[in-house]
């Protein structure tokens, strides 16, 4: 499959996705750690994908996504954006509540 693909169809498989280094529990940067940690702080569960193990996705999704850095935040097959635009999110109460609306819409039928 080729990479571009496969990235879309994690996008159109998983309502919220987090591509980052590491994974939530181990993340390998301080930007992955707070944007998973903030994802984590909101309740739900969420897909991830580490581009560390993933050396075609880490080169190919900045371009696809027109978004040069990681983590980034995918809800519903949109970008959402970094590590800052998380964070800002969090802060305000935005994520939680954009994070909340789409599991409510996106019910889990089984953990992944």
């Amino acid at each position: 499959m080729e990479t571009v693909e496969k990235i879309k169809q994690q996008i159109a498989e998983h309502p919220i996705l987090l591509y980052m280094k590491g994974s939530p529990k181990l993340p390998s940067c301080g930007f992955s750690s707070q944007a998973s940690q903030a994802l984590m702080a909101c309740g739900q569960p969420f897909a991830y994908v580490d581009i560390l193990q993933n050396p075609d996705i880490r080169a190919e999704l900045p371009k696809y996504a027109d978004w040069p850095t990681f983590p980034q935040l995918w809800v519903e097959g949109e970008l959402i954006g970094g590590c800052d635009i998380i964070m800002e999110m969090y802060q305000k109460g935005e994520l939680q509540e954009l994070i909340k609306e789409t599991a409510e819409r996106n019910p889990q039928t089984d953990s992944e």
